[in-house]
């Protein structure tokens, strides 16, 4: 098979549509933006788990103007997940929780972010689910909150 000579030059030409940024590879297990409570300090650690080996974007300030609920407030740190934005209230110790209940975080590869659990040092529990082949990673964030990181495939 061969590719037809064109009749005539092709000159390319820019798409004026605007272009849609890439889906992150990471979403939230929740119905809304979920709010979570961390030390005040804890900011360079929390960026180490969720931007350096989730995935997480970190929410940009500059973007107040256009959305208002994507933007993080001074005593802030918000994190942007292909669905919905993870936000921290930072406060001093100590710190009281209403629940122990983990967060679910659904990542593209398991086996990559149990990889970089390893090399960095992090300590998680793998739990086996009642269903064949459901695994997931549970494991303290550096804001003392519980969170149970599963694998989901896309169906393309």
């Amino acid at each position: 098979m061969e590719l037809e000579e064109t009749s005539g030059e092709f000159k390319p030409q820019p798409d004026p549509r605007v272009r849609m940024p890439e889906p992150l590879p990471v979403r939230l297990v929740s119905v809304d933006d979920v709010r979570l409570i961390a030390p005040a300090g804890s900011e360079q650690r929390l960026d180490a788990l969720y931007v350096g080996i989730l995935g997480f974007e970190r929410a940009d300030p500059a973007a107040a103007a256009a959305a208002p609920a994507a933007a993080a407030g001074p005593d802030e740190i918000a994190y942007r997940a292909d669905n919905f934005t993870l936000r921290f209230t930072l406060r001093d110790r100590p710190i009281e929780r209403e629940s122990m209940r983990p967060q679910g975080i659904d990542v593209q590869s398991l086996a990559d972010v149990e990889r970089m659990l390893l090399e960095a040092e992090w300590e998680y529990i793998r739990q086996r689910g009642t269903t064949p082949g459901w695994e997931t990673l549970l494991l303290l964030d550096p804001g003392g909150n519980w969170i149970e990181i599963s694998e989901t495939r896309t169906v393309m």
